[in-house]
């Protein structure tokens, strides 16, 4: 009965709760663990797509990023998941996606407080930029993820986060040519991954990676190779900083003319570029291989890797050339130039056309002028040798061009110096030579690797002695004088009119115009112009003929 009635009190004063305390109790648990459980949902799903989903089906991870965004509820999960899509579409190569979420990402900045993610933003939008050549940009979002991370309170987190932008920053200062502030950024970027015990072989590597990059430009092979295989021993898989670190070693081996362990080190380079999506690597990489076949004598490989570097060359400036021409601070001004034009009157529209019109016509008359004095350098020359009876060498000191010349073409007929007579040629046939020769001076075949003299007379459909005889009256020189003279004018028109070409190493001009070598190439140019070929393009752009161009050369 006691046992009864304790029953019956227990039940009483349950119900004597009030309804409403049990149900916010109810729904407190309840919204914890659901709010617990969609957060590490979410986590987690972002972490399966990025590293599992997107190496096996890039579209699906897309997709999923894409439901992320849709179903996130808090700012930060929305800048976690277009975050996710950033970097997707940069494995994919895809660099005006992946720049225009993280920028989308970036302007939901100001809606979280959340330092990690706030510099991880930052540091992405840091890269993208520096990869597509907008250097100045880049370091805008560094300083504002460095001071983001600074408001990290976890130690590790912390250092990893400001490691990563202390790389980027040395890559801002290397493109400077400020080797020793680079230097100083690497170091601090290796404190910071030691502080934030960064268990990551990669991310360390790079570092390690790019100062062997900065000790193979200051020339210290020593140190350059200690810091390669630092790197080295930290990567398992291949990946781009690999390619970069075979490809330094390699290029040091050059250097050193260890022809065998260069092609061993730049073979592993190749395959690792071949199946990149970096324009960088392939750019270095074809370049090195490029310089390895000009030193052990194979012309036709070189030629073959110089093709590739030229294909690598252009897509990168081309695609560096477009997000220089859609940047937001490019747009900015083209649409502050929009509205300023929209206000101004008729009349004035009509002086600011004219007055642009005069200055058109100022430059382009200013430049002509330029242009017109450096192919006087050449004019000059021919003028005054086509104004001599007999061949004379094209430069003082009696140095012999023909034995200089890049192609041995064989020339050597006998009586050069004999007058025509009936016996050998009509004078229809002579004029008729004449004229076709005019014909070939107007094209391109006298670039052909396979140029002589008895090639040159089965094009025309002519004999060799006809041919050597009609070139050394009328055009007063030799046959092999006479096809290099007509190659370097060719190349000299090309770097006064197309900049693109002061961009390119002498070794591919050479091959562009048909001569076998580099040095051969060099030794013509030279005879012809007296300017060797880097003095001549470096002549040019103080000039301003083409705007201010900087040259990078892998390997100097």
């Amino acid at each position: 009965m006691k046992m009864i009635n304790y029953y019956k009190n227990q039940i009483i004063i349950y119900f004597s709760i009030p309804k409403s305390l049990l149900t916010i109790f109810f729904l407190f648990i309840t919204a914890v663990s659901l709010s617990a459980q969609k957060k590490n949902t979410f986590d987690q799903i972002c972490e399966r797509t990025s590293l599992q989903v997107s190496s096996k089906d890039l579209p699906k991870a897309l997709k999923s990023a894409d439901s992320l965004y849709m179903s996130a509820q808090e700012p930060l999960d929305k800048v976690k998941s277009l975050l996710l899509s950033a970097e997707l579409y940069h494995s994919a190569g895809a660099f005006k996606k992946s720049i225009r979420y993280g920028e989308n990402a970036h302007s939901l900045l100001k809606q979280i407080d959340d330092a990690e993610w706030f510099s991880r933003v930052n540091r992405f939008l840091a890269k993208e930029y520096r990869l597509v050549g907008l250097h100045e940009r880049s370091r805008k979002y560094i300083l504002q993820g460095m001071e983001g991370a600074k408001r990290i309170t976890a130690v590790e987190k912390k250092g990893e986060v400001l490691g990563l932008l202390n790389q980027e920053m040395a890559y801002y200062e290397i493109e400077l040519g400020n080797y020793k502030e680079a230097v100083l950024y690497i170091e601090q970027s290796l404190n910071d991954f030691r502080e934030a015990k960064e268990d990551n072989g990669r991310i360390v590597a790079a570092s390690y990676q790019i100062l062997g990059d900065i000790y193979f430009k200051l020339r210290d092979y020593i140190h350059s190779e200690n810091y390669y295989r630092k790197a080295e021993s930290l990567l398992k898989n291949q990946c781009c900083v690999l390619g970069l670190v075979y490809n330094g070693i390699g290029g040091i081996r050059l250097k050193q003319k260890n022809w065998k362990d260069a092609e061993i080190y730049l073979k592993k380079a190749e395959d690792i570029a071949d199946s990149s999506k970096s324009l960088k690597l392939k750019k270095a990489v074809y370049s090195n291989i490029n310089d390895y076949y000009e030193g052990t004598g194979d012309d036709v490989k070189a030629s073959l890797y110089a093709v590739k570097y030229v294909r690598a060359y252009d897509s990168l400036v081309a695609r560096n050339r477009e997000f220089a021409l859609k940047s937001p601070e490019n747009s900015a001004k083209r649409n502050t130039k929009s509205k300023q034009i929209s206000i101004v009157k008729n009349a004035a529209i009509i002086v600011l056309l004219t007055s642009l019109i005069g200055l058109v016509i100022f430059f382009k008359s200013k430049q002509r002028k330029q242009r017109s004095k450096f192919r006087n350098i050449i004019r000059t020359q021919l003028q005054m040798l086509s104004s001599r009876s007999e061949p004379v060498p094209l430069k003082r000191k009696n140095q012999d061009f023909s034995n200089i010349s890049v192609e041995e073409v064989d020339d050597r007929i006998e009586g050069h110096d004999k007058k025509r007579n009936d016996s050998l040629m009509t004078s229809e046939t002579e004029i008729k030579l004449l004229e076709l020769l005019e014909e070939f001076e107007k094209g391109e075949l006298y670039n052909s690797k396979n140029m002589s003299l008895s090639f040159l007379a089965a094009e025309l459909n002519t004999n060799t002695k006809y041919l050597s005889y009609v070139i050394n009256q009328h055009k007063c020189t030799d046959v092999k004088t006479y096809i290099n003279r007509l190659r370097i004018n060719y190349i000299v028109d090309k770097l006064i009119n197309d900049e693109k070409y002061r961009q390119y190493k002498i070794s591919i001009l050479a091959d562009e115009c048909g001569f076998s070598s580099h040095s051969k190439f060099a030794t013509v140019f030279k005879a012809v112009t007296d300017f060797s070929p880097s003095a001549y393009i470096k002549y040019l752009d103080s000039e301003n003929l083409g705007g201010k161009n900087i040259h990078f050369h892998e390997n100097n």
